[in-house]
């Protein structure tokens, strides 16, 4: 085998026994192409079979090794048909369960016959049994020796098995050569970084992963934090990191329109406020004013506690790009949301001659071909929708700024589609993002590399924080009371309701059932209920009636959860809060607390809770600060959830982890830096090498 001479990530995977191309079809599917891609496939967890357990000493719950002798084997009909096998070692039996077999398999497990099996024992200590353990038939005078290293479980797919993946690695390592180094895997890490930061040797690290010594520490790396995982992970979180700066480097390469710095318009828009900016909207404006007026295309990304005033900044950008003749897209995620900021800025920019104009998914007829024709004509200065703006038949003048909201829920590749869409002779739009789902400062520097990032970390004045309670459900009488009570002193009140089951029906009969409840307990309010299924203009009448306090209770989905903004609004009750992730808690409570008044939420859950629910709820009594919530957040359901990139399917990692490998990123953040200057064109193969040939630069 010529383990030297070829660069494993250029030789195909065919190259190993047993790859024909059946098999490499079904390879593609793991994104194994290569020999390398083999050796970077990593193993998600061990399994100990490098010792044998006599059977008398089982118990269960043990994931073991047993060898012994085939007694008695026999096929039972009960519910199921099964093939049942008794094995004993002269300390002990043990019965064997197979739910799927056939008759060659039945036959050669006759009596007599030499058996080692490897399963997770069940049952009770006197009646143990293994269900469908791996098995090898052996010879009972010479047994082959037990496996040498802890037994790599990769992730799979179908018609691909654990044997077969465990074949091609060792294949693979074969190739892979010696641990002190190897001429087939280029070590793209040059060697005063890798001194720098004390890096284990990749070959050995690859080596050690793949196949661990019968003494490794397993709870070390269970953990993922073994050294050759951590200078694997490094390295993988540094590829991610790369990717997203090179993205930022081409931005810069490219060519945006250059706003003037005078601006009269914006000037008139804040001097007409019927309030003043923070000091933090304000060095945030000014952020934005430097960027606009550079040659190259702003990204920023603006992260604000809930009620801290994104919009306020976001209207000074639009007015920024208008001044200059260009006109403004507004994205939001959902058309609640988009319909808000629809509002917010026709109230703000209309009077100043500018026109607003709403384009979504479910606008039809004249009205969708009006927006679409002021669209294309350049009279819409403004357009406000979903990603619905970014449809093929939606044609701009003139875009000159981008803006969207709630960033989280759109990923990389498409916010680098939208810079796209707004390419007018060779220039490109200027992007402002946001988001209320505020994210701590090391996880920014993975996730939004490509963005700089400015935080609205002020409150506007005569803000109080909302007081949060958790009550169960066996106090409801008491919580509609308060809501009487408060109600009766002029104040308004929300009741949301959430459902385990993501299904919109259900969720709204949910929320109507509720609603007629609330009305037989409480028939002196006037209670409105909107539910995502409602049609835009029957969610628009009842939110504008809640607003203008033609209503005093309103029941609601969690559709409500971001952009609604009732100042007389200062109770709020959220049934089942046990269902939801800190962030959308967070989300939802800031709907209350936007006037003067001290205002309250009531988290109504149902018990017995569970340990995790518990802390959750007692993160929201404790803490009404976004960053504080969001880290919580993250170490209880993990950063992917969080992030929304688990649904999006950005940022899969092999091998690292963002919440466990945190304390690694400054470190990845100066390694990155130090590469492009030692070794600039290691910054390409890197990069493949952890995320293939999928990741979109915007260059395209």
């Amino acid at each position: 085998m010529n383990s030297t001479a070829d660069n494993l990530d250029a030789l195909p995977v065919t190259v190993l026994k047993g790859v024909g191309p059946r098999v490499a079809e079904r390879l593609l599917r793991l994104h194994i192409q290569t020999v390398q891609d083999v050796l970077f496939h990593l193993p998600a967890r061990y399994e100990d079979r490098t010792r044998l357990t006599p059977m008398g000493a089982v118990r269960p719950g043990q994931q073991v090794v047993v060898e012994g002798e085939v007694e008695l084997a026999e096929v039972r009909f009960g519910r199921r048909r099964n093939l049942l096998v008794r094995i004993s070692d002269g300390t002990g039996s043990l019965t064997l369960r197979f739910f799927h077999f056939n008759a060659g398999q039945q036959a050669g497990l006759a009596r007599g016959t030499g058996i080692r099996c490897y399963g997770e024992v069940r049952g009770s200590a006197a009646a143990p049994e293994m269900i469908h353990p791996e098995y090898t038939l052996i010879s009972r005078d010479a047994p082959p020796p037990v496996e040498e290293t802890l037994t790599p479980v990769y992730p799979a797919t179908e018609g691909v098995h654990q044997l077969t993946l465990r074949n091609l690695t060792t294949q693979a390592l074969a190739y892979l050569g010696d641990q002190a180094g190897s001429a087939g895997l280029v070590d793209w890490l040059p060697a005063e970084l890798i001194a720098a930061h004390r890096l284990t040797s990749l070959p050995a690290a690859l080596h050690y992963v793949h196949r661990p010594p019968p003494n490794a520490p397993l709870e070390q790396l269970a953990a993922g934090r073994h050294p050759s995982q951590q200078r694997l992970a490094f390295e993988e979180l540094l590829a991610h990191h790369l990717s997203l700066r090179r993205v930022r480097q081409r931005a810069r390469q490219l060519s945006a329109p250059a706003f003037a710095a005078a601006q009269p318009l914006l000037d008139d828009f804040i001097s007409g406020l019927a309030f003043t900016l923070t000091g933090a909207q304000q060095r945030v404006v000014s952020e934005i004013r430097q960027d606009v007026a550079c040659r190259h295309p702003m990204a920023r990304l603006v992260q604000g506690d809930v009620g801290s005033g994104k919009t306020v900044v976001a209207a000074a950008a639009a007015l920024m790009a208008v001044q200059a003749g260009y006109q403004v897209a507004l994205m939001a995620p959902t058309e609640l949301l988009a319909e808000q900021h629809f509002r917010s800025f026709s109230d703000w920019l209309e009077p100043l001659g500018i026109a607003v104009v709403w384009h979504a998914g479910k606008s039809k007829g004249k009205a969708r071909s009006q927006a679409l024709q002021a669209i294309s004509e350049g009279s819409g200065a403004v357009a406000v929708g979903t990603h619905a703006l970014f449809q093929d038949e939606v044609e701009f003048q003139r875009l000159g700024l981008v803006i969207i909201d709630e960033q989280h829920r759109f990923g990389v590749h498409q916010r680098l589609a939208l810079r796209d869409k707004g390419r007018t002779g060779g220039q490109r739009p200027h992007q402002l993002v946001m988001t209320a789902t505020p994210i701590p400062r090391t996880l920014a520097m993975t996730v939004y590399a490509d963005l700089d990032t400015s935080v609205i970390d002020e409150l506007p004045p005569g803000r109080q924080p909302v007081k949060t309670v958790a009550i169960g459900q066996e106090r409801r009488e008491e919580v509609i009371e308060s809501v009487r009570k408060a109600c009766a002193t002029g104040q308004q009140a929300y009741w949301v309701c959430t459902l385990i089951e993501e299904s919109d029906v259900l969720q709204c009969q949910a929320a109507e059932k509720t609603a007629e409840l609330l009305a037989t307990s409480l028939p002196e309010l006037r209670i409105g209920l909107v539910h995502g299924r409602l049609a835009a203009a029957q969610k628009e009448t009842l939110m504008s009636a809640f607003k203008a306090g033609s209503l005093d209770l309103l029941v609601a989905t969690t559709v409500i959860e971001v952009g609604v903004d009732v100042a007389n609004a200062s109770l709020m009750i959220i049934e089942n809060p046990e269902r939801l992730g800190l962030a959308q808690l967070h989300q939802l409570r800031g709907r209350v607390g936007r006037g003067s008044r001290q205002s309250s939420c009531v988290l109504l859950y149902q018990p017995p809770l569970s340990e995790q629910a518990r802390e959750r709820l007692a993160v929201l009594r404790e803490s009404t600060d976004g960053f504080e919530i969001a880290r919580r957040d993250m170490e209880l359901r993990g950063p992917g959830e969080v992030l929304g990139t688990r649904q999006t399917g950005e940022m899969q990692f092999h091998i690292a982890d963002l919440l466990r490998d945190e304390a690694l990123l400054v470190a990845v953040e100066s390694a990155a830096g130090q590469l492009m200057e030692l070794a600039p064109g290691h910054v390409s193969p890197l990069i493949r090498r952890w995320l293939g040939e999928a990741v979109n630069y915007g260059e395209v």
